[in-house]
């Protein structure tokens, strides 16, 4: 059977000898057959959380002019403010309005590799609208990067690596992400609103794991099953989402799966959804040479076994509305070139100002794959298939 609800973990548990092993018995049931978890006791106060929730929702109420001065196209980090309805995923416009964060870097040295360029200082709003802003999301990203390298830790000993396994893919000043994300209801969007409801289209995270504070009573995020169901993920006050990333699935030889999710924008009269996700980084430098042949070590074969034998009882194979698209053999041979090319198929307006040359390859590459498609179609040839875009969004 495939899952019909998401389970709830206690991360207090883990720290306990005691309930340790209870702990990450669970976990691994949760990585094989779901994808997706509950996480409770995380170590960050309900004041704390509070605290985000409320300055990540006053974001959005200061006045446009505020928002346009630290607009993403500003700057070539793809850090910073994003208009209503600026992306599209699966086709489809997303209806979102969002600012882009990270934790903290200098700006490149000249001659540095340009996916470089995403390590770089925040777009922050200014202090004299929002006075504590910068201070309170400094602060929660430094928490959850901490959160997010130790629950990696417990996610491989949870398939009986060691703990330290995914170690070697951080940076020792690892760069994480966070957006903070305002969905509003369908009511508002006028003509936008008459192109449907999706507030981010049918997606996989791209690459370890990534946390969701829901910061509204809204549902919205749903999941979807090994049948092809989409299955709600509604708010559990003091939780958070964690969704498990392609990433880890082709680190870990498919035992950890990364699962299709998608946000569907409130009804109309219902208001606006928010949501803070935080999105664990890996270092730009890897190779995907490194991630197909040398990785974290093998899995032990009686995990993986146990991981087919999920497959087998859901009928054997995956309904789901998205490609696995994690692997190499495209233009980018690292993480951070691939990283970059994704955020300029994202954001074309930023790749317009900066990475011109690569948005004209993608553009390129489009129009070659949608030749080879009307081909196939045609003539019953191989279609060209692009670089995949991931999504990060919840």
């Amino acid at each position: 059977m495939s899952f019909t609800s998401i389970p709830v973990l206690d991360l207090s548990l883990a720290k306990d000898p005691a309930t340790k092993l209870a702990f990450l018995a669970d976990l691994r049931h949760a990585l094989m057959e779901v994808g997706f978890l509950y996480l409770q006791n995380v170590g960050i106060s309900q004041e704390v959380f509070d605290q985000v929730i409320r300055e990540g929702k006053s974001f959005f109420d200061i006045p446009k002019e505020e928002k346009l001065k630290i607009e993403m196209k500003n700057a070539p980090s793809f850090l910073g403010y994003s208009r209503l309805s600026a992306e599209i995923t699966a086709g489809a416009i997303d209806h979102r309005e969002q600012i882009d964060l990270s934790t903290e870097h200098p700006l490149p040295e000249p001659g540095a590799p340009l996916h470089y360029n995403l390590l770089a200082p925040n777009q922050w709003p200014s202090p004299k609208v929002l006075p504590s802003f910068r201070s309170v999301f400094t602060d929660y990203m430094k928490k959850m990067g901490e959160i997010s390298i130790y629950f990696t830790s417990l996610i491989a000993e949870a398939i009986e690596l060691p703990a330290n396994a995914f170690n070697k893919y951080f940076d020792k000043d690892q760069q994480h992400k966070l957006k903070i994300v305002k969905y509003p209801d369908v009511g508002t969007l006028g003509n936008e609103g008459k192109e449907g409801n999706q507030g981010v289209g049918p997606h996989k995270d791209s690459m370890l794991s990534s946390y969701l504070l829901q910061a509204s009573h809204h549902r919205g995020l749903q999941v979807q099953n090994m049948f092809g169901e989409w299955i709600d993920c509604p708010p559990i006050p003091g939780t958070l989402v964690v969704a498990i990333g392609q990433g880890l699935e082709a680190l870990t030889q498919g035992v950890c799966v990364s699962t299709t999710h998608r946000v569907l924008s409130p009804a109309a009269g219902e208001g606006a959804r928010f949501s803070i996700p935080f999105f664990q980084g890996v270092r730009g430098d890897t190779t995907f040479d490194d991630l197909e042949k040398v990785g974290v070590g093998q899995v032990p074969e009686h995990v993986k076994e146990q991981r087919r034998k999920v497959l087998e009882a859901s009928g054997g194979q995956r309904l789901d509305d998205v490609e696995f698209t994690f692997r190499s053999g495209g233009v980018a041979t690292t993480l951070g070139e691939a990283t970059l090319r994704n955020r300029v198929k994202s954001h074309p307006d930023v790749g317009e100002r900066w990475y011109p040359e690569i948005l004209r390859s993608l553009r390129e590459e489009q129009s070659r794959a949608a030749a080879g498609s009307r081909n196939s179609t045609v003539g019953g040839g191989a279609a060209m298939v692009p670089e995949g875009k991931t999504v990060e969004a919840h």
